[in-house]
């Protein structure tokens, strides 16, 4: 891939920088064995992120306003507690279960790959996560952007149109000088359709069995990890 005319890196975050399956399923463990409560920890924590998309499609449908992915959360958490008999928990155990989504720990390959990349390009998260929660995710894992994009710096979520725009627009950028990084073809997709170039990085592990091991769309440049990429740009 020629990369003679990207300046800025864009990354998604759940999935494809950071396991929130595992961190969902630990923090909910960590919490509720402790009470005696004994669950399938990891259908727990796919369904919370089964009501991921609903929640935003409300936001992007313009049923609801703007509305941060923390309250997003809080909300969907009381949608699956019955299903898994957990309507008596107290306010303060629902804060902390919310509370997970910021605590989630990288894979392996990331902050040093990101550092490196951050040598050659600016780098930010173009998330759907709110600013609160990405800043938390950095501090924990010593992810260290240049900015923090994505939901809450376009008051949309992607995969609609202003998200990847405002991206480039608050670096000066037009969208060909920006590649998108993703873990999900559909976010790509997006990308792409704004005038942005594409990176695809495999992630089988996010959820197992339904994760891609390929790019099902056509990108710009596949890679097996961040400090692949790394090695795919130069950097």
């Amino acid at each position: 891939m020629r990369t003679d005319h990207v300046k800025a890196l864009f990354f998604d975050v759940f999935g494809t920088l950071v396991d929130w399956r595992s961190g969902v399923a630990g923090a909910a463990q960590a919490l509720l064995e402790s009470k005696g409560i004994v669950l399938d920890w990891s259908a727990f924590a796919d369904a919370w992120r089964d009501q991921y998309q609903p929640a935003m499609q409300a936001v992007r449908s313009g049923k609801i306003p703007y509305t941060k992915l923390d309250v997003l959360h809080r909300r969907t958490l009381q949608t699956i507690l019955p299903q898994f008999g957990l309507e008596h928990l107290e306010q303060i155990e629902l804060d902390r279960l919310t509370l997970a989504w910021h605590q989630l720990d990288a894979w392996p390959d990331v902050q040093a790959g990101l550092a490196r990349l951050r040598q050659r390009y600016w780098i930010a998260p173009v998330s759907n996560g709110n600013t609160s929660l990405m800043c938390d995710l950095a501090r924990r894992n010593d992810l260290r952007w240049d900015a923090i994009l994505g939901a809450d710096y376009a008051r949309a979520y992607k995969p609609m149109n202003e998200v990847y725009l405002a991206a480039a627009d608050a670096f000066n950028l037009v969208p060909g000088q920006c590649l998108m990084c993703a873990a999900h073809g559909s976010d790509l997709q997006a990308a792409a359709a704004n005038g942005l170039r594409t990176a695809y990085i495999a992630r089988p592990q996010e959820r197992p069995g339904l994760s891609d091991r390929a790019a099902a769309i056509s990108v710009d440049v596949s890679a097996a990890s961040v400090l692949e990429l790394a090695a795919r740009l130069g950097a």
